[in-house]
């Protein structure tokens, strides 16, 4: 069994973003256990800390973001612990989190790692990004929700090519598609996903949680039950100190000083 180290990295730029790093170089950040629970944990960490406004998930190469699954740990028998209780698949694809998420993508994600950038709320793909669910080809499954995220993220019959051929598809495509909301050069994904992460961050944390809880919800719930999701968080915020700061700032020509409550 493979021991704990440094294979998934965490650091807090500019004091409200979270970067969590893949970093499993070895094996292309192929998730076993321990990157699983890692990178469960580091996830859980930026939920919990309320100076975290936004959370970006990379990875340490330039080639690839990750594999997916680690196949030797399937082959061993030890296919269960790629998942945890909380996360599912990466400890991550089914955590439950209320702050928005970016993937800075480099290179290839596929299969697994595809899963995982499609549980982020955001995409930044430098040029060299290549993303895909081949399942398909190897007589297998994309059960870490791959097959119904990826047909939500695209245009329906464009995902649903995609996950019946197991083809790739690539950042230029990716980006004309509304896939990606940023591309760069080779290098730059990580610097525009904390770029637009700041675009965030400067705005009310409450203001954002609430918005997005609802906007996550968009395509799955009818207009009536949205508008009633919508009145209750309204509530929320319009209860809430900083919506008092917000207008005072702008009429006092100065910046909001969020307490994020």
């Amino acid at each position: 069994m493979t021991q704990a180290g440094n294979e998934v990295l965490y650091e807090v730029v500019d004091g409200h973003i979270a970067v969590i790093t893949l970093n499993r170089p070895e094996v292309r950040n192929a998730v076993n256990g321990v990157v699983a629970n890692a990178l469960e944990a580091a996830a859980k960490q930026a939920e919990a800390d309320p100076n975290i406004r936004v959370g970006i998930l990379t990875s340490s190469l330039d080639k690839v973001f990750s594999a997916g699954a680690d196949l030797a740990e399937i082959s061993a028998g030890r296919g269960n612990t790629l998942s945890t209780k909380d996360g599912g698949f990466a400890g991550f694809v089914e955590l439950k989190r209320d702050k928005p998420w970016i993937a800075a993508v480099e290179g290839a994600a596929f299969a697994g790692g595809c899963e995982i950038v499609l549980s982020c709320d955001m995409i930044v793909a430098s040029e060299n990004a290549r993303f895909g669910l081949p399942e398909v080809k190897r007589g297998l499954f994309a059960g870490a929700a791959g097959v119904y995220r990826l047909p939500r993220r695209l245009p329906r019959n464009i995902g649903i090519e995609l996950v019946a051929t197991g083809d790739g598809l690539d950042a230029q495509r990716a980006y004309a598609l509304g896939f990606a909301n940023r591309m760069t050069p080779p290098g730059g994904a990580l610097n525009a996903a904390i770029e637009l992460a700041k675009a965030i961050a400067v705005n009310a944390p409450m203001s954002v949680r609430e918005s997005i809880a609802i906007a996550r919800q968009s395509q799955d719930l009818d207009e009536g039950e949205l508008a009633k999701l919508s009145r209750s968080a309204a509530g929320r915020v319009f209860s809430s100190e900083d919506s008092r700061e917000g207008p005072r700032a702008f009429l006092e020509k100065r910046a909001p000083v969020w307490k994020g409550q």
